[in-house]
């Protein structure tokens, strides 16, 4: 899978005051811009060109990363003028030029090592049109929403039943034939959940590939929690 999207345009609103200065992807864990860590996971998933699509406080977020050199990729812009969702990010990063199949993934969370390349290999080798990244830890009911999985394939994920133990990890496979629903959505703003839940309803296979532990910087208590286990009671 040669081409990735990266959500990076969001205004981290409860991150505030410290997203009224720096844009929440560029803020560290374990020391490091998480954008900066997710990176070289897209490479070693065997991405090689990766548009990240930028909004609030885009410069600091485009000067840090470059043209991706220092990554070994090849990286391309987007602007998303205003936060009109996860579906719009990811239409601009098409109209840019990023070429489906292809992953996505939100600039602000830090996956485990290699299940991004595990993630890739499995949306690659199974015959669905998309795929979703679910996670148990943390679970649904204290960040994010939860999905209902049957047999491996994605059966609801807006709407889906409070008492599911998933939740989506903020990563997707997104192929060709799934492009059409970015279209027509319900908003702004316009969502990608709701974009591949219509496409569950229409009978597309979306399969769902279970991940480890996320890491994400929610509000200004995990940026310390994040950087500075030595702090933990």
């Amino acid at each position: 899978m040669r081409h990735a999207v990266v959500m990076a345009a969001g205004e981290g609103t409860r991150l505030r005051p410290l997203t009224d200065r720096w844009p929440k992807p560029v803020l560290p864990i374990d020391g490091r811009p998480v954008v900066a860590s997710l990176l070289p996971e897209l490479r070693t998933a065997g991405c090689e060109r990766v548009t990240v699509v930028t909004g609030h406080l885009a410069e600091q977020v485009e000067r840090l990363l470059g043209d991706g050199a220092g990554f070994g990729l090849e990286l391309a812009y987007a602007r998303q003028p205003s936060p009109d969702g996860s579906a719009d990010a990811v239409a601009r990063g098409l109209a840019a030029g990023a070429r489906p199949p292809l992953l996505i993934t939100t600039a602000d969370t830090l996956f485990a090592r290699g299940d991004v390349a595990r993630f890739a290999r499995e949306f690659t080798a199974s015959s669905s049109l998309g795929s979703v990244a679910l996670r148990r830890d943390p679970p649904p009911t204290v960040r994010g929403a939860a999905v209902e999985v049957v047999d491996g394939r994605v059966r609801r994920i807006v709407g889906a039943a409070a008492g599911s133990p998933f939740a989506h990890a903020s990563l997707w496979g997104l192929g060709e034939q799934l492009v059409p629903y970015l279209d027509g959505l319900g908003g702004p703003p316009f969502e990608l959940a709701e974009a591949y839940q219509r496409a569950i309803d229409d009978g597309v296979v979306v399969s769902a590939t279970q991940v480890g532990r996320t890491r994400d910087l929610t509000d200004p208590l995990d940026l310390v929690k994040e950087n500075f286990a030595y702090l933990e009671p």
